[in-house]
């Protein structure tokens, strides 16, 4: 009743499933509002189509992937051909098979996956009623399928109390009151008033259960005072109470086992027989309409009555019923035998806290964190030992920041205090993804000074540089780098060693003071090895010694490593991982790459948490935009990228967000503009007393200062800088600052910096540096007349200005070209695809099949096709082999 519009938007989902487009809606409201009835139209609509369900419950909460399992069940005999490393997680998920998963997002992953593949020869319905009761990782693994779901067949449709996970929303309300009078006079036996109606409806906001109910009592209510407010919660869990103590006493005792032990009328008779309980006597629950009994299941009505039941029970008749229901699951099923046990529990008790640590660690095992983290912290309840408490409040809150809880994990370890090693190493994880990376910093060298063990407070002081970095933070992390160097002499294996000479190295480079060939063996170290494989958190640490040297031929490990973590379908490392690989990209002629893996990594990013990454990622690809000319993209990410850098000091974000300004202004031609975001940028660098030269704008500030006119102050500034790059001694730096010098010299001697700057360039891979170096190479060339000298030098940056797609700069180019009596012949702008389509392309170019590129970006194959078609369309071509002749 009164449903008409919600009912239209289900309808249109379900039809447009049907069609091949893959829909997603959750339907939110209070207990009682009418989701679930919508959510029984829409199996009704879904005629013809494979409906997967499953219904959230309270007894199953804890139990990892319980509810995942449900939904799957008819699917599973597929389980094989989706991707072999998808099918091993989620078949260790559901405990049908040994081993771990490796990620808690491979789940997702693999579900995503199972879902198309069922859905190949017929359109699929998923109805998820009560996502909220869902086990945490199995409403996660859904959520993460249902954002995914575009070009498919499949239609989501859950029922929930609140948007969470995030889902597309329909938020229900109550009834009209037109709707009301109907449904009230439906239920009830006698007339009920206009007036009497009119008050149902304002003290229930039109929730079509809480008016069914209080309808059955409506003539005792027409005698109640105008002025009272009706109770509605009260008046509901008290009718519900009521109904219950109706029954026989057989009837109740055998209601209240059930609102204990769950679904299984198995359980519920074994549960029964051991109290001595009579479970024949739920017929009459069964009669009063309180449960149904159909299946071998004992369902309620609703949650509301369940929760009405069990809290009418005294609490020792709770806990005996508890203690029963765990010895009929027993050891056969140890996860409910654990939790139910723990139910029954009164005080601490070792026993009990043991077998919730099991139930854990077989959570962690299967990436069910958020499981694992309940178990944990219950066993630390029920634990009479104060260290063990203390241990294992430390697994929970490392399991609920694996989880993606952060707040839980920072109670927990609040609740510890920072006597424990244990826990200070992982507040300062979490606070450098998610927090204060200050506090990382301190911390990880907090934890490092206190560690007996020089490898390990090797790898920890690597950590708080690793914070420096991003802190840019050049005193704290030279200071450490002292540190690491004095513990190098004593370390015993080769990843210390490895980690050790990177984060010096990369420290030292960042204040100026040498490091390049503490990096390179440090590269040399890790590289070649598998020392990090199964460490996915300092991974980055593989790419970030390559970035920093910036020589030509850095990069390939960065691919295989993502390669293989995308093989392996672990998601969680994936935006670091990719954020290093499109800074890679953009230091290249890789700029279409870049994009789509700044693109990959920042929805990654957002969907994970990471904050760090995000805004990393987000300043990367506004300074690419700036590159590319595109100034309401550029604007907008740094606009976004700012606010997150300060707000938790990622200052070597702040730094590249003010280049990317300053770049943009030099593209578009406003020197004024450029020079003020410029000096902000080189006055930000004084401030954090960050001399890497790799992050000078003098460069750039030069070019704008001679725009201006102001040639003795950019001689200041291009010697100045000239001086710290041969200090570095590394080609990138040393392309730059020749350049910059070249500009403002005489015309005898502008080959010869000009040239040195070429020769510097040829052993980086920056496409970019150098086309800005011909370009200002062939400009000064023709200001000294020498017009045909010049051309081949402006063509040239033409050329890879245009192959980059860096439209201002190409302009700037041409107009210089035109400048020596050139004809000009521009290329048309291609339609640009967005990043979503470039990743797609560039991975099916690289031969990979539909198949593999799903799996690779986490879409589903028909997604990956929907793309597809979209590119060949824009591009207008018609096969894979002109596609590849397409892109670089």
């Amino acid at each position: 009743m009164g449903r008409e519009s919600e009912r239209r938007q289900i309808e249109r989902l379900v039809a447009g499933a049907r069609l091949g487009h893959g829909g997603v809606l959750a339907i939110t409201g209070d207990p009682g509002v009418g989701k679930t009835a919508l959510l029984h139209h829409a199996a009704e609509c879904a005629t013809g189509m494979n409906v997967l369900r499953a219904a959230g419950s309270e007894p199953e909460r804890e139990i990892p992937f319980g509810a995942l399992h449900q939904v799957l069940r008819p699917a599973l005999d597929r389980l094989d051909e989706i991707p072999a490393p998808q099918a091993q997680a989620l078949s260790v998920a559901l405990a049908l098979r040994p081993g771990t998963t490796g990620d808690r997002f491979a789940v997702g992953a693999a579900t995503l996956s199972l879902l198309c593949r069922f859905a190949e020869n017929r359109p699929v319905a998923v109805l998820l009623d009560d996502l909220h009761l869902f086990d945490r990782p199995s409403a996660d693994a859904l959520a993460f399928a249902a954002r995914r779901l575009v070009a498919d067949p499949i239609v989501l449709l859950a029922t929930s109390r609140s948007p969470d996970p995030p889902l597309p929303t329909l938020p229900l309300a109550g009834l009209d009151l037109a709707a009301a009078g109907e449904l009230v006079a439906s239920r009830s036996d006698v007339a009920v008033s206009h007036e009497l109606v009119a008050r149902l409806h304002k003290a229930t906001a039109g929730n079509p259960l809480a008016l069914i109910e209080l309808a059955a009592g409506a003539q005792r209510l027409e005698h109640a005072s105008p002025e009272a407010p009706l109770p509605v919660s009260a008046a509901l869990a008290h009718e519900f109470a009521e109904q219950a103590r109706s029954l026989t006493e057989a009837g109740r005792a055998a209601l209240i086992v059930a609102s204990v032990a769950g679904h299984d009328l198995r359980v519920v008779a074994g549960a029964c027989r051991l109290l001595g309980v009579d479970v024949d006597a739920l017929t009459e629950a069964e009669n009063a309409t309180l449960v149904r009994i159909t299946d071998g299941r004992v369902e309620f009505r609703h949650p509301l009555i369940r929760a009405a039941v069990y809290g009418d029970a005294t609490p020792q008749r709770r806990r005996a019923i508890h203690r029963a229901v765990a010895e009929v699951f027993g050891p056969h099923d140890a996860d409910r035998h654990a939790w139910h046990l723990a139910e029954a529990t009164l005080g601490p008790d070792a026993h009990t806290a043991d077998l919730l640590v099991l139930a854990a660690q077989r959570a962690h095992e299967r990436s069910a964190h958020d499981v694992a983290a309940a178990a944990y912290e219950r066993a630390a309840r029920l634990s009479p030992d104060a260290g063990r408490h203390r241990a294992l409040c430390v697994a929970a809150a490392e399991s609920a920041w694996l989880a993606g809880t952060t707040q839980r994990a920072v109670a927990l370890l609040d609740e510890v205090g920072p006597a424990e090693q244990t826990a200070l190493e992982l507040r300062g994880a979490i606070a450098a993804r998610t927090g204060s990376l200050t506090e990382a910093r301190d911390l990880c060298r907090s934890a490092a000074h206190r560690s007996g063990d020089p490898d390990d407070s090797v790898v920890l002081l690597a950590d708080a540089v690793h914070a420096c970095f991003y802190l840019g933070d050049t005193t704290s992390g030279v200071e450490l780098a002292h540190d690491i160097e004095h513990l190098l002499g004593r370390v015993t294996t080769p990843r210390a060693r490895g980690l050790g000479l990177m984060a010096a190295g990369v420290a030292r480079i960042l204040a100026n003071l040498g490091g390049a060939d503490q990096v390179r063996s440090a590269a040399d170290l890790l590289a070649g090895s598998r020392l990090l494989h199964d460490d996915r958190r300092r991974l980055p640490w593989l790419m970030i010694g390559p970035l920093f040297l910036r020589d030509a031929s850095s990069g390939v490990e960065l691919r295989r490593i993502v390669g293989e973590a995308r093989a392996e379908a672990a998601v969680g490392t994936l935006p670091s991982l990719l954020f290093h690989v499109a800074r890679d990209e953009a230091t290249t002629n890789q700029w279409v790459r870049a994009e789509a893996t700044y693109d990959e990594a920042t929805r990654l990013a957002r969907e994970t948490g990471q904050e760090t990454d995000l805004a990393m990622c987000l300043a990367g690809l506004a300074w690419l935009r700036a590159r590319l000319g595109d100034e309401e993209q550029c604007r907008a990410l740094v606009a976004e990228a700012l606010p997150i850098c300060r707000a938790r000091d990622i200052h070597i974000g702040r730094v590249w967000s003010l280049f990317a300004l300053g770049e943009l202004e030099l593209g578009l031609g406003n020197a004024h503009r450029a020079l003020t975001r410029l000096e902000e940028l080189a006055g930000l660098l004084g401030e954090l007393r960050l001399t890497d030269p790799d992050l000078s704008p003098a460069p750039e500030l030069t070019d704008a200062l001679v725009r201006l006119g102001r040639r003795d102050e950019a001689h200041q500034v291009a010697r100045r800088f000239r001086a710290e790059a041969a200090a570095k001694g590394q080609p990138w730096a040393m392309g730059r600052a020749e350049r910059a010098i070249g500009v403002l010299s005489e015309n005898a001697s502008v080959d010869t910096h000009f040239e040195a700057a070429l020769r510097c360039h040829e052993r980086t891979l920056d496409d970019f540096e150098t086309a800005r170096t011909r370009l200002a190479y062939g400009a000064r060339l023709r200001r000294a007349r020498r017009r045909v000298d010049a051309r081949p030098h402006l063509h040239a940056a033409l050329e890879t200005f245009e192959n980059l797609r860096a439209a201002r700069w190409a302009d700037l180019a041409a107009v210089e070209l035109g400048a020596t009596g050139e004809t000009i012949k521009r290329r048309t702008p291609s339609e640009t695809l967005t990043p979503q389509e470039l990743q797609v392309s560039l991975l099916l170019v690289e031969g990979k099949t539909t198949r593999e590129v799903a799996a690779a970006l986490f879409l589903s194959p028909k997604t990956i096709e929907y793309h597809l078609r979209k590119v060949y369309t824009k591009l207008g071509i018609r096969s894979r082999a002109e596609l590849a002749a397409r892109l670089p």
